[in-house]
């Protein structure tokens, strides 16, 4: 298995100022539970 040590430093430092970048703006939050609705499968039983 090869990795690719330079992309994945890019790539991870990336994700890191774009997560400081956003906390500041208030969006990251958002942008979480976004993902939070949007990967739930949940079954709701009404009676």
């Amino acid at each position: 298995m090869k990795v690719y040590w330079q992309k994945l430093f890019i790539l991870t430092f990336v994700w890191l100022l774009s997560e400081v970048f956003l906390g500041f703006l208030g969006l990251d939050d958002l942008a979480d539970y976004g993902e939070f609705v949007f990967s739930q499968k949940v079954i709701v039983l009404t009676i």
